[in-house]
């Protein structure tokens, strides 16, 4: 794609902001303007979740921003991450909007939880076989996948809890990390209490109020500004057969996550990469299973070999995949996925807190279980291994 990210911004990560989720809006694309080098006034086009309740309109009101010829939205919660820089790039290159910002913002923690019963989601059709069955919460929707997964492939809890103590260790030196100073051990995720079994609260993410704005414009236009662009060297949308809004118990092989290798494949096919050349892997971590599930989509290990792959220290910063070094949404913050994607462009700009060595290409992936998106970032538009 001829596309790039040249500013990213956020606001604090916090339980309680105390502002309105407008606010946290506009501050995180504040924060993400003034990074690339731009003012709103260069601003022509905005997109986020369908789940976000700041209007861009609204956005652009408090910003400044004098016109909008590009607004747009994506579907389906965490799964949308990716897919709105996808969404920005696409604008950029058919000349629908020359400086997009894709943002998202909520009070997750202190206002609407979205990890609690939803009431009114139980008349919604895909959720209208599960709710009746006590399936009410996200929790009970993956515990179901995961106890099937352990079924199958032999995996435990303390396969899942290793994803949770990595994710914590690299947080614990993060300072914008909600968990910034405290990791855990596999001994506190196998004390820590059962949210609905086999998952335990520390295989569960945060719940945060926060917001995180990333910038996207075309690499000429990136030469001029301060930051090294991010180049969005492939990025997808991803759906299955019998897809739902969440998990899905009707497939044949309930222990796979078949929309995420729709977006591996077309992630690969449209990078001119494979798993092998990835430098750092930014994975959807709202639950510990469903990151071993996820190294198995993409082809990073076989099916059922990824407890082992993480028993391996594959996902330590030394190791040969470098697993969410900013803490992930396990250890920094639940932004659904859009902090994951800021941390991508750090890695490749070299600017992160735990940066990784030689970093050339960073895999972000976006929410598992729903329809989702994936991206690859690049430090060049011509960054292929040899």
């Amino acid at each position: 794609m001829t596309a790039a990210i040249v500013g990213i911004g956020a606001t604090d990560f916090s339980k309680d902001s105390g502002r309105s989720e407008l606010q946290l809006a506009a501050e995180a694309v504040r924060a993400a303007l003034q990074d690339a080098g731009l003012e709103p006034s260069d601003v022509d086009g905005l997109v986020s979740f369908t789940m976000d309740t700041n209007a861009e309109i609204a956005v652009a009101r408090e910003l400044g921003i004098p016109e909008l010829t590009f607004f747009s939205r994506v579907h389906y919660g965490g799964g949308a991450a990716c897919a709105t820089v996808q969404q920005a790039a696409m604008a950029v290159e058919t000349g629908a909007a020359k400086v997009v910002v894709c943002y998202r913002a909520f009070n997750e923690r202190s206002g609407h939880r979205f990890g609690q019963v939803q009431t009114a989601a139980a008349v919604n059709i895909d959720n209208s076989w599960s709710y009746p069955m006590g399936l009410g919460t996200p929790a009970a929707m993956v515990a179901m996948f995961a106890r099937r997964y352990m079924h199958e492939y032999g995996a435990t809890s303390e396969d899942f809890g290793r994803i949770a103590v990595i994710d914590r260790k690299h947080a614990a030196t993060n300072p914008h990390a909600w968990f910034h100073n405290r990791p855990i051990t596999l001994d506190d995720h196998q004390a820590s209490r059962w949210i609905s079994e086999p998952l335990r609260l520390l295989d569960c993410c945060q719940e945060t109020d926060g917001g995180v704005a990333i910038v996207v414009t075309s690499p000429e236009r990136a030469r001029d500004l301060p930051n090294k662009p991010a180049h969005i060297k492939a990025a997808t949308q991803g759906s299955s057969v019998d897809q739902f809004t969440m998990t899905s118990y009707y497939r044949d092989d309930l222990t796979r996550l078949p929309e995420m290798g729709v977006v591996a494949r077309g992630l690969w096919e449209k990078s001119g990469i494979g798993p092998s050349d990835v430098d750092v892997a930014v994975l959807y971590d709202h639950f510990t299973p469903f990151v071993l599930v996820q190294l198995e989509e993409l082809g990073f290990c076989g099916r059922g070999e990824a407890k082992d792959f993480v028993a391996s220290g594959a996902l330590e910063l030394d190791g040969t995949l470098p697993l969410n070094p900013h803490g992930g949404q396990l250890g920094e913050a639940y932004l659904h996925g859009m902090n994951g994607i800021a941390e991508g462009v750090r890695q490749v700009r070299g600017t992160a807190v735990n940066q990784v060595a030689e970093v050339n290409h960073v895999l972000v992936t976006a929410g598992t279980g729903v329809p989702t998106s994936g991206l690859v970032l690049a430090d060049s538009i011509e960054s292929v291994r040899p």
